[in-house]
């Protein structure tokens, strides 16, 4: 079964762009959450205990930031 991957983002943060060219560049479907238009999804983020972008939730796994290395190797497990 695909995990649900989400991306927090907003704009003017180049590597929310990075991590969206990976995800696309390998064909994975994701969500994106505008943490400046949404308040909702600034809120999940705080209660991820993040309060910086880019932040993915990988199934129910939690990353801060864009590790390219470790987020493949969640996507292959």
């Amino acid at each position: 079964m695909p995990k649900t991957i989400v991306l927090y983002s907003q704009p003017g943060c180049p590597p929310c762009g990075w991590v969206e060219q990976f995800l696309t560049s390998k064909g994975v479907p994701y969500i994106k959450r505008d943490i400046q238009k949404d308040e909702e999804a600034l809120q999940e983020l705080m209660r991820l205990k993040s309060q910086s972008t880019p932040t993915l939730v990988v199934g129910n796994r939690v990353m801060i930031g864009f590790d390219p290395d470790q987020l493949e190797q969640w996507l292959a497990e």
